[in-house]
């Protein structure tokens, strides 16, 4: 079941081969990842974010007092609320609570620190609205779980409260490109490449940038302190190095950590939810984590 409908979803990204431009890719990425719209008891409201827009979903008998803030993927050059409203109203289905979808400023027109800034202006908004830091898990796939663990460190670092614990799919935190999974997973991942990170890369940061600083690149952060982290990776993907190296890197830091490897499953495979059975239990094992944190 899974590996035939994993083919389904390769079938569809296949059917919408990448565009050049930036704005055509971005069209692309919210195509596919909105191919199921959200489901019929999904309540949405439109938020302003210190000028930069979010949105609020909820479903009945969800705790509106407990939240779900997420940042979505797409190599800090594109991704959407609208691309990823499908997994995020399920996330928060999942883990009884409500979510905050954050668009964040995009590279390349703004580059590094933009999204890094309005990450913290996101979790400055919740603190404001009197949304205590115990009751926000923060949650986040590809680039935007890079985001999530950014903000955390900025955040220990400031000596201030942190989240209750992170939920990453997926997970893009080695901007240098060293994964060996980079190479051996090549023929098997439908969506991320190499080549086409070291283009994302190059989109996002300043010229000069040291691509191992670790607020780009939280690889090689410092994680001590963190709270407790679900990572969920597929098998099929370049980016599995990503996540193995990273939950090792916390574990040695004396972080709780709980891995899950996905077979079969390709990047960021909780997207296609609605037509992915495989994506379903993942978004209910994320929601069980959050829900014993909260």
């Amino acid at each position: 079941m899974a590996e035939s409908e994993i083919d389904a979803i390769r079938a569809l990204l296949n059917s919408k081969p990448r565009p050049v431009g930036w704005p055509e890719r971005r069209k692309r990425l919210d195509d596919i990842g909105a191919v199921w719209p959200v489901a019929d008891d999904v309540k949405l409201e439109t938020v302003n974010i210190g000028g930069v827009e979010g949105e609020w979903s909820i479903v009945p008998g969800s705790n509106a007092s407990r939240v779900l803030l997420f940042f979505h993927g797409g190599g800090y050059c594109s991704g959407s609320i609208v691309s990823h409203r499908r997994m995020v109203t399920e996330a928060g289905r999942a883990a009884g609570m409500r979510t905050l979808a954050v668009a964040y400023r995009l590279a390349p027109e703004h580059p590094f620190p933009a999204a890094y800034e309005d990450a913290l202006m996101a979790w400055r908004f919740l603190r404001n609205q009197g949304i205590l830091a115990a009751h926000i898990a923060i949650g986040g796939d590809s680039a935007g779980a890079g985001l999530a663990v950014t903000l955390i460190c900025r955040l220990r670092d400031a000596g201030e409260e942190l989240p209750a614990c992170a939920w990453l799919v997926s997970p893009w935190t080695d901007l240098t490109m060293s994964g060996s999974t980079l190479a051996s997973k090549e023929t098997l991942d439908p969506i991320i490449h190499k080549e086409y990170l070291n283009e994302l890369a190059d989109a996002y940061l300043p010229a000069g940038m040291d691509r191992k600083d670790p607020r780009v690149s939280p690889l090689y952060a410092d994680l001590r302190n963190f709270p407790p982290m679900l990572i969920q990776v597929g098998s099929a993907e370049t980016l599995l190095d990503d996540a193995t190296r990273f939950a090792a890197t916390a574990g040695a830091a004396d972080v709780s950590v709980t891995l899950e490897i996905w077979p079969y499953m390709i990047h960021a495979w909780p997207l296609w939810n609605a037509g992915l059975e495989d994506g379903r239990r993942a978004l209910l094992s994320a929601g069980s984590f959050i829900r014993r944190h909260l």
